[in-house]
């Protein structure tokens, strides 16, 4: 088996194995409204550091990454939406307290080399 193919096995293990990996029960929608369930990783924290000053600010990043193999057949690859009158992709997830947020894509990341895709994500109402 090739390296990238056991790099993307590896990669299922770490993400979906919610017992022995990081893997977390997350919802995403599409536009047209279809969801599905799915297990990846999600973040969510509260600080972060200004590149331009080093300095810590008080600011929240939430992101998913998720396997592009589970999602493209199911749902499709989540994307960014500009656009503040149309839809966009929701990500919902529960944080380790038990608490749902609800997110809207920001951005995406997708990396076709390994087989994932990171989405950053805002709050969304």
């Amino acid at each position: 088996m090739s390296l990238r193919r056991t790099a993307e096995a590896d990669l299922q293990f770490i993400l979906e194995d919610g017992v022995f990996g990081f893997g977390w029960d997350i919802t995403v929608s599409n536009p047209d409204c279809v969801s599905v369930d799915i297990v990846g990783y999600s973040n969510d924290v509260s600080e972060v550091i200004d590149p331009d000053t080093g300095m810590a600010v008080s600011g929240r990043v939430a992101t998913v990454a998720l396997r592009l193999s589970s999602l493209q057949d199911l749902i499709g690859i989540p994307q960014g939406i500009a656009d503040s009158g149309s839809k966009p992709w929701i990500v919902e997830f529960l944080d380790i307290s038990g608490c749902s947020y609800k997110f809207k894509v920001f951005k995406t990341n997708p990396d076709r080399t390994l087989g994932i895709v990171t989405c950053i994500l805002e709050p969304y109402q």
